[in-house]
């Protein structure tokens, strides 16, 4: 299962790039309303989250949590008592953390980037407490995969994707959307 935690003012790109990438390879994805059912981007645009926060199970079946960036989106995750937990759970049981444009600065806060590379969205990058601060677009060291901003969503979501079914899926689903 692949969280992706959805806060008032979150960057629409950078949550649906990847959830669709995901789901066309057959990724189990869960929307998960931070400040409620319908979330609305920092672009005007309400999405209907699958489950509020409250109804969030932290157990075996979680391989990953993606976090996107925007404003206040990025502010109104961190805040999150929920996202907090999932974070911490992540990182006690060796899971998949993945954070795009702002909300790489959550891990940065967090302590979880010391001596990681890792990027985000230009501006950010005293925010990543610790983190070599690379920039490639989408960075992936060990179990913290970050990118950049919305211009890299798509990849983002393929790079999720290879994590999680392997190279030949991700080759198969970036060729099915014509992403050379």
């Amino acid at each position: 299962m692949v969280y992706v935690f959805l806060a008032e003012g979150f960057e629409e790109v950078e949550a649906l790039a990847p959830i669709d990438m995901l789901r066309r390879a057959g990724v189990s994805v869960t929307t998960v309303g931070v400040t409620g059912k319908v979330v609305t981007g920092s672009h005007g645009v309400p999405v209907t989250a699958d489950i509020t926060q409250d109804a969030l199970q932290l157990d075996a079946s979680l391989e990953m949590i993606v976090l996107p960036g925007g404003m206040p989106g990025t502010l109104n995750e961190e805040k999150s008592e929920t996202v907090q937990a999932a974070i911490a759970y992540c990182v006690k049981n060796d899971r998949y953390i993945a954070a795009i444009c702002a909300a790489p600065s959550i891990l940065g806060h967090c302590g979880i980037l010391q001596g990681k590379k890792a990027v985000c969205y230009t501006g950010f990058e005293k925010e990543l407490k610790g983190a070599e601060i690379g920039s490639q677009g989408v960075v992936v060291d060990g179990k913290i995969v970050t990118a950049r901003g919305a211009g890299v969503a798509v990849d983002f979501g393929l790079t999720l994707v290879g994590i999680l079914l392997g190279a030949e899926k991700q080759a198969q689903i970036r060729a099915s959307i014509l992403c050379d």
